[in-house]
């Protein structure tokens, strides 16, 4: 028994060095606490930028492409997630197991006002597999629910084309006024000019106004 622990041991250890993980103390640790932490950027339905974690991977959830590769309900994924962490009066992260990804990510649970976020998207039907670099606190409830959520046909198992994003209609959407200013009192004013933002080569960049500090300067 105890030549069938050190091997299972050696192969978890080999396991998260493939996987470019960080080795945690032990594989099978619960959740950390929670902790308080705020929205700095919005990227899609598993991946946000908060202002302590820095650049996280949603834990165990995997939802479908919206950036580089447009994949069904990719879109519709991204949109509920950020219009759930923009809303939320009150957001918590939980470490689980190993930090950081391969990709430098931090892993987190993420809670919105007291809700987990990783289950809401499992129940609208957005998460179409699973990833495990681990044993999860929360992995047992998902996948139940995962598998509910199927026999249900919700979201990407509905068989229905994914419903389209609401958007203003480019005839009737009211077009940005145009200025030569470039020196702005605050994000506010410069969106009136430039609605999405501004890059770092525009004269109208402030560092000031680039919170996250990525080269643009109140982007939404």
């Amino acid at each position: 028994m105890k030549k069938v622990s050190v091997a299972l041991s050696v192969w978890m250890v080999v396991a998260f060095i493939v996987m470019g993980l960080t080795i945690p103390a032990d594989v099978n640790a619960k959740a950390s606490a929670k902790f308080t932490d705020s929205l700095t950027k919005c990227v899609d339905g598993d991946t946000a930028h908060f202002k302590k974690a820095g650049y996280s991977r949603f834990l165990y959830v995997d939802t479908p492409e919206s950036t580089k590769k447009i994949e069904p309900y990719g879109k519709t994924a991204s949109q509920y997630t950020c219009t759930k962490l923009k809303k939320a009066k009150k957001i918590q992260l939980q470490y689980d197991g190993a930090r950081k990804d391969k990709y430098g990510r931090t892993l987190v649970w993420v809670w919105v006002d007291g809700q987990l976020l990783q289950e809401l998207l499992v129940k609208k039907g957005y998460v179409k597999k699973f990833y495990d670099y681990g044993t999860y606190s929360y992995e047992s409830k998902l996948v139940h629910l995962q598998a509910t959520v199927k026999k249900k046909k919700k979201g990407l198992w509905s068989g229905k084309k994914e419903p389209s994003i609401a958007k203003t209609s480019s005839s009737k959407k009211k077009k940005p006024a145009t200025t030569k200013k470039t020196n702005f009192k605050n994000c506010t004013e410069l969106r009136k000019y430039y609605p999405h933002g501004v890059s770092k080569s525009h004269p109208a960049y402030q560092s000031k106004m680039d919170r996250d500090h990525d080269g643009w300067a109140c982007e939404r």
